[in-house]
């Protein structure tokens, strides 16, 4: 954030693309595989005249979905996306160059399904758990077995977005350094459908919340060397974003026994049949910065970096929803158990923010090939805004004080040794640990009056742990790589959290400090190597070489508030290559991913509904196919 003057939590991911050349070049690549894969990506640039040059590329990918669904005999979570970007580089001399890029991608998924994982035991009563609702409506999924990646899901999938934008960017050296303006328009539209019930059953029929995002931001800074000593990156960053939502949920046949007591669900049949809830969101949110970072080489070995950043952040929120639909009764007692499923709400809220963080880097050259240093920085997430309903007080009233959400304060410690201790090897080790206070969650809080489940502030939580990589060339024919981490994540303070899983029909904030964040595995690591021999082809002079890699995490919480039920199992999965390349010329290859076809869950997690019943997202299957490459 000191560098770019971007509001990040852990730091910035900084893609650099090829720029036009004006030495012609053209690369392309097909690769065929199965599940019907097919993908072609190529790109091609050159001169267009002395001072001008252009670069086209894109990229094709389709590919079959892993899930089957029986209800439409078709398949789902498949891959259909179509991308462009061109740019266009004008340089005049050493001075100056102005480089206009714009870019789109088409995606049109049917996903992104999940399938029935099991049942866990809740606090309700027999009549509310899965096993009773579903005899009572005489259902049986196809599969209990997630691995068999089948479905019955009866309201249609789809993940379709378009994405795209243009930028313009200018470089100008001057003096010392050189002066940067980076100006970007990007849009985002998200037009997705969901079976929030996972099930063959008329429960939730539709559910969609299709959004338009669009934003702008404009980059100026200056980068070069005060003196011999002393070199400093100074600029301004701004950034507006709007985002327009129009969402959609809609009860069927199924869901009064889903979702209401059983006496409630057979004495009042149509309850919620056709009941549902549209709702209008727009947001704005703008932020500026003014950012700097120096870097002074105090003796040829020392150096240290310190930084600042002062930010201001604006959000605005007006959310409106509408019920329709269902039984029409006048009954209040009917209307309060329609009400309990989804409520009519309108708010609107704006809230403003200025914070200032920064960082102090201190590296030390201790020979030439050990380097070690020491960072501490401080950083935050802004400001929030509940996008999606409030909690309500007893008249049922929006809590108009939920609307807002304190920004997270990052505090962040870390040390580390880079090493190339013999040519060709490379290794590093770092140790950090990063404390978050007003962690951004979900929560429940009964001072708010109704409970309900919003997006507020954790205590704090803290992430520690120890980082090693390696690199190594043996010989002209052995190359290997491999990383290792141990990690440890916890909620230090958070005392009103949701319910786990198995606490559903119990309390329903629970107090969870001391236990395991989700998402994070204390153990992860990677090893990988490739052997190549020089070797001719085709008549043509190049290498023979096979690879693999291996990839490996241990078991970790896919819930918010930690699950017995909630857990996925350590795996590790196999990739490999095997093929010939005439060294950039061309190159063709098989190659297999998830070679042991290890069945293991990206995540699991509780359906709508409270029913315990469980779902989750099994990760890709064993794929295989070949890739072809060549330049010209």
């Amino acid at each position: 954030g000191t560098l770019y003057g971007k509001n990040t939590t852990a730091g910035a991911i900084n893609i650099v693309t090829r720029r036009p050349s004006f030495t012609p070049d053209a690369i392309v690549e097909a690769s065929f595989g199965d599940f019907g894969y097919t993908q072609a990506r190529g790109s091609i640039t050159g001169p267009i005249s002395e001072t001008l040059a252009g670069r086209l590329s894109f990229s094709a990918t389709h590919r079959g979905g892993f899930l089957y669904n029986t209800a439409t005999q078709d398949d789902l979570n498949d891959l259909d996306n179509l991308g462009f970007r061109g740019q266009l580089l004008w340089t005049r001399a050493e001075a100056l160059d102005v480089l206009l890029a714009a870019d789109y991608t088409r995606q049109r998924p049917e996903g992104y399904a999940q399938v029935v994982a099991g049942v866990a035991p809740t606090l309700r009563a027999a009549s509310r758990q899965y096993a009773a609702i579903a005899a009572d409506l005489g259902y049986t999924p196809p599969s209990w077995n997630a691995f068999d990646r089948v479905t019955d899901a009866d309201t249609p999938h789809r993940s379709y977005q378009d994405v795209g934008g243009v930028s313009l960017t200018v470089d100008w050296r001057a003096g010392p350094g050189a002066l940067t303006s980076i100006t970007a328009w990007r849009f985002w539209d998200w037009n997705p459908s969901n079976d929030r019930d996972f099930l063959g059953l008329p429960v939730t029929t539709i559910s969609a919340n299709p959004s338009e995002q669009r934003q702008w931001s404009q980059e100026l800074r200056y980068a070069g060397g005060i003196t011999k000593n002393i070199g400093l990156v100074v600029g301004l960053y701004a950034f507006h974003q709007t985002i327009d939502s129009t969402g959609l949920q809609e009860q069927g046949a199924a869901a009064a026994r889903f979702l209401l007591a059983p006496s409630a669900a057979a004495s009042t049949p149509g309850l919620l049949d056709g009941y549902g809830q549209t709702s209008q969101i727009a947001s704005e949110h703008t932020s500026a910065a003014l950012f700097s970072q120096l870097e002074w080489s105090i003796t040829d070995r020392l150096r240290v970096l310190p930084g600042l950043r002062f930010n201001f952040d604006r959000k605005e929120v007006d959310y409106q929803s509408q019920i329709y639909g269902g039984l029409a009764t006048s009954d209040p007692a009917l209307i309060a158990l329609q009400r309990s499923i989804l409520a009519p709400q309108a708010y609107a809220a704006e809230v403003d923010d200025t914070n200032l963080s920064g960082q102090l880097t201190i590296a030390y050259d201790v020979t030439e090939r050990v380097n070690a240093y020491a960072t501490y920085a401080t950083s935050f997430k802004s400001v929030g805004l509940n996008l999606g309903g409030l909690p309500t007080d007893s008249s049922g009233a929006p809590v108009l004080s939920a609307a807002t959400v304190r920004p997270e304060e990052v505090s962040h410690i870390e040390i580390g040794v880079k090493t190339t201790p013999f040519p060709g090897v490379r290794f590093n080790i770092t140790a950090f640990e990063t404390t978050i206070e007003d962690y951004q969650a979900q929560v429940v809080n009964a001072s708010v009056g109704v409970l309900r489940g919003y997006l507020a502030n954790a205590e704090e939580v803290r992430v520690r742990g120890v980082e090693l990589d390696f690199s190594a060339r043996i010989g002209d024919a052995l190359s290997l790589h491999g990383a290792a981490a141990y990690t440890d994540g916890d909620y230090v303070s958070f005392p009103d959290a949701p319910a786990p899983l198995e606490g559903t029909g119990g309390p329903q904030a629970v107090n969870i400090s001391g236990q395991r964040l989700p998402g994070i595995s204390e153990w992860a690591g990677s090893l990988g190597g490739e052997y190549a021999i020089p070797s001719q082809f085709l008549a043509r002079e190049g290498e023979f070489f096979v690879a693999l890699d291996a990839s490996y995490r241990s078991e970790f919480s896919s819930s918010a508030t930690p699950s017995a039920y909630l857990n996925i199992d350590a795996y590790t999965l196999f990739n490999g290559r095997i093929g010939f390349r005439a060294g950039d010329d061309w190159a063709v290859f098989l190659w297999g991913r998830n070679l042991g076809d290890e069945g293991y869950f990206e995540f699991l997690s509780a359906a709508p509904g409270g029913s315990g019943l469980i779902v989750g997202y099994p990760g890709d299957p064993r794929t295989w196919g070949v890739t072809l490459r060549g330049r010209f």
